[in-house]
């Protein structure tokens, strides 16, 4: 009698499964189950056993603090660029442009080839003295101005008054040097004589000219703070020549803007001296001149004109761009004028020093040339 033959699963695994494997009853459906050298057990611990909030917590805490990290790096970066790329902006802004005025480049418009400050004149089409201001808004001022405003009685009314320019620059306002408007200062063409006696006997009283040697020492009178306010007051007062300031703004402004700037240069100068601007013909004049500036707005590149004539009266006159030049107001007491004119002429604080500097640069030119005489062309 044949015994029956094993299982051929049984005889094939039999030698690979351990002896307490063999004769499971699971053995033909899941073999895996049991443990061999090829398989390690398998854990029968359940997968959140296994976890480890600590670490977690530890790992989540971790991403968020390099996230808020970079988020807030990003953000100065970007602040900073931001603040980087407004500063190049404005510096460029800065800068005066080219003007299509047919000048060379890197022209001085207040320079000579002989490296003398002179006012660069050139021609438009029409064949009228411009010059340059370095300014891309108000980019010439008319070398002569011609006005009946100054004109003393006989052919002066027909005619009006040439003034000749003598020298411009630019106002500024916070320590940003924000530009608000280009200013000349003109002198009527007949005074002028007047005025370059007056500076040539403060240097020399027996000389008709100035060498060198004494410009150089009447510029530095003029530019020095006290020297230059005694001069220019007396020239002011004694002489009185006819002149004007012309202000073209360089941005939208008011009047009331302009009128804030003018009333504390004037009062700055006029107190601890209640001798001289104490009394109530000047308060008057004061509350006369305020008068004068409520208005409305002020367009860029619209003219202004501040007139003193030989009695030093001061009339204000405007271009509003639809009826023309006009007269709005007047102010009669002399000492109004006399104080706003120092406020560009000359002091310790001037309300544009570039102004000042080019007005005296412009004396020098007149200076220099026999009393009497005229410049009518500086090259």
């Amino acid at each position: 009698m044949k015994l029956p033959r094993p299982p051929q699963t049984s005889l094939i695994l039999s030698p690979l499964l351990p002896r307490s494997c063999r004769h499971s009853p699971r053995l033909r459906f899941a073999p895996a189950q049991c443990r061999t050298f090829l398989r390690p057990r398998r854990s029968s611990h359940r997968a959140y056993e296994s976890l480890n909030l600590d670490r977690m917590r530890s790992e989540s805490y971790e991403y968020h603090t390099r996230r808020r990290a970079f988020l807030l790096f990003g953000t100065l970066s970007g602040f900073g660029l931001t603040c980087y790329t407004s500063y190049l902006l404005f510096q460029e802004l800065r800068k005066p442009k080219k003007l299509d005025s047919g000048l060379p480049d890197k022209l001085d418009p207040f320079s000579t080839e002989a490296g003398s400050k002179r006012k660069t004149v050139i021609h438009d089409g029409d064949g009228t003295e411009l010059v340059p201001t370095g300014n891309s808004t108000v980019p010439t001022f008319p070398r002569h101005v011609d006005l009946a405003l100054g004109a003393e009685e006989g052919q002066e009314k027909i005619n009006g008054v040439e003034y000749t320019l003598v020298g411009l620059g630019v106002r500024t306002v916070s320590f940003l040097s924000i530009q608000v408007y280009m200013v000349g200062y003109y002198i009527a063409t007949q005074d002028i004589a007047a005025i370059q006696s007056r500076l040539v006997k403060e240097i020399d009283p027996i000389a008709t000219t100035l060498v060198p040697s004494e410009k150089d020492e009447l510029r530095k009178r003029l530019l020095d703070p006290a020297q230059g306010e005694e001069l220019w007051n007396a020239i002011l007062r004694e002489i009185r020549p006819r002149s004007l300031f012309r202000v073209v703004p360089v941005r939208d402004t008011d009047f009331h803007h302009l009128r804030d700037g003018f009333v504390r240069a004037i009062t700055a100068r006029s107190q601890g001296n209640s001798r001289d601007y104490g009394d109530e013909a000047f308060g008057a004049a004061m509350k006369e001149f305020r008068s004068v500036f409520n208005r409305g707005k002020v367009p860029k590149k619209q003219e202004m004109l501040l007139v003193r004539d030989a009695p030093g009266q001061l009339t204000i006159a405007f271009d509003d761009g639809k009826t023309g030049m006009g007269t709005i107001g007047q102010v009669l007491d002399e000492r109004v004028s006399r104080l706003l004119w120092l406020n560009y002429l000359a002091g310790t604080k001037v309300a544009s020093e570039p102004a000042r500097k080019n007005i005296v640069e412009g004396i020098m030119e007149f200076v220099e040339r026999p009393i009497g005489t005229v410049a009518t062309q500086v090259v």
